[in-house]
């Protein structure tokens, strides 16, 4: 493989699973572009990677904005070099029943996860189709099947995949792949604002979902991290326009 198809782009990378997967590719070998609304947020980040004597740059970025991603990805190409591997991490919850939720509350859920994923996916692939190989990863949820007073994150997830599979059809011929990943119950803050939302204690919560999972266990950003480090290698060069659900057990998908 040749240096340029050796930056990846994670967004949503300052923390949680986009962090733990930044770290990953670093050690798989690529450089990594560290993505997140606030820039400051994803210097631990890099610092982590140069430590491990990898290379990455943080970069801040409104995934919503259309100008702030071409800029962005711009800064990226400069002092990395030309992305072939993509992963749209970054999201954001807004959880409430239906008759609770506002409508900003459905706009901010779609902009991040939806319009993010389309510009962001929109601003590399030109790159991507020019050096005739590509690995886009979308971040789903196990939620796009639905969930109760996630409607607006359930639609957003079930999008993406949508998103997906269209990608992967229009983009296969020029050597690009595009797979999706639906982590089930992860341990992230995310899923701790859960138990909150809930009025859980978060290890009764961690235990309570434990036992619903065949494994018999909560699944960890590392878990997420193991997949997109397939997806974004050429091992998984023949696996496209797929919904691999991470969840520790069986899924409808």
């Amino acid at each position: 493989m040749t240096s340029a198809r050796r930056t990846a782009v994670v967004t949503g990378a300052a923390r949680g699973i986009g962090a733990t997967v930044a770290r990953r590719l670093a050690e798989d070998g690529l450089a990594v572009a560290v993505v997140d609304l606030d820039e400051s947020a994803c210097k631990d980040v890099v610092v982590q990677i140069e430590a491990a004597g990898g290379r990455a740059l943080a970069v801040g970025v409104d995934v919503a904005d259309e100008g702030a991603v071409q800029t962005g990805v711009e800064r990226v190409v400069a002092d990395l070099g030309v992305p072939t591997v993509l992963v749209n991490n970054a999201g954001i919850t807004r959880d409430n029943l239906i008759f609770r939720m506002s409508a900003t509350d459905w706009d901010q859920v779609m902009n991040v996860h939806l319009r993010g994923s389309f510009l962001m996916t929109r601003a590399v692939q030109g790159y991507m189709t020019k050096a005739g190989h590509g690995r886009i990863v979308n971040m789903s949820s196990t939620s796009a099947l639905g969930n109760r007073g996630q409607v607006n994150y359930a639609a957003a997830k079930g999008g993406l995949e949508s998103f997906t599979r269209t990608l992967a059809l229009e983009l296969g011929k020029f050597g690009i792949t595009t797979n999706a990943i639906a982590p089930g119950f992860i341990d992230t803050a995310m899923l701790s604002a859960t138990a909150d939302r809930l009025g859980m204690a978060y290890d009764d919560f961690l235990a309570a979902g434990a036992e619903t999972i065949a494994v018999g266990r909560v699944g960890t950003p590392d878990d997420i991290a193991q997949a997109v480090s397939f997806f974004a290698d050429e091992r998984s060069g023949y696996v496209n326009g797929q919904i691999l659900a991470v969840a520790g057990g069986p899924s409808h998908f």
